[in-house]
């Protein structure tokens, strides 16, 4: 079997869904006129946990676009998917941008802006909330949503890297049941009152 790049890079890229956020222009002037330049925000994901956003920059938009494409394939992160859900509230942050991400029941659908709905369904994540603060950059918002949904982490990972045992799962304890089990419980609580 003969290696062929390109061949490899279709294969790679029908794997994974692209969304274009945006395309900046930025111009600057020389003697003989203004050059345009450009920038793409694009975001990469296969809808199952997978997600990748990449900024492209060149003469020429189609260029910007695939630059873009190839730096969010190298900038892949895993983010934890609970029955379409994330697992907890977290804010991200970046700049001066704060994004709120918060879990949601199902058949709430994403609501959110632009930028944390496109990245969230591309993530394969169905049930959302989430409250851009601070700047509205585009840019910056989506460097926050990325720094929280990085961030996220499962009940399964916390217990074990706090040394716990993975499979047991937290007993949740009344309070009554507390005093009653708890040497001389019944006789604080009686006394305190």
């Amino acid at each position: 079997m003969t290696f062929n790049r390109r061949n490899d890079r279709e294969r790679e890229t029908g794997e994974f869904e692209e969304k274009m956020l945006f395309v900046n222009r930025t111009s600057k002037t020389y003697q003989g006129g203004r050059r345009f330049r450009f920038a793409a925000l694009v975001i990469l994901g296969d809808r199952n946990g997978r997600v990748g956003m990449g900024i492209g920059k060149a003469k020429e938009v189609p260029v910007a676009i695939e630059k873009a494409k190839a730096i969010a394939r190298k900038n892949m992160i895993h983010v934890p998917v609970e029955n379409g859900t994330i697992p907890h509230d977290i804010i991200g942050e970046n700049s001066t941008s704060r994004v709120l991400l918060k879990p949601a029941g199902p058949g709430t659908g994403v609501i959110a802006g632009t930028v944390p709905r496109s990245i969230a369904e591309l993530a394969g994540i169905t049930n959302m909330l989430s409250k851009e603060l601070g700047s509205r950059n585009k840019v910056n918002v989506a460097y926050a949503v990325f720094d929280g949904l990085k961030n996220l982490r499962t009940a399964k990972q916390v217990r074990s890297a706090r040394g716990l045992d993975v499979q047991a799962r937290p007993q949740v304890v009344s309070a009554g049941s507390v005093s009653a089990t708890t040497e001389g419980g019944a006789a604080q609580a009686g006394g305190a009152l």
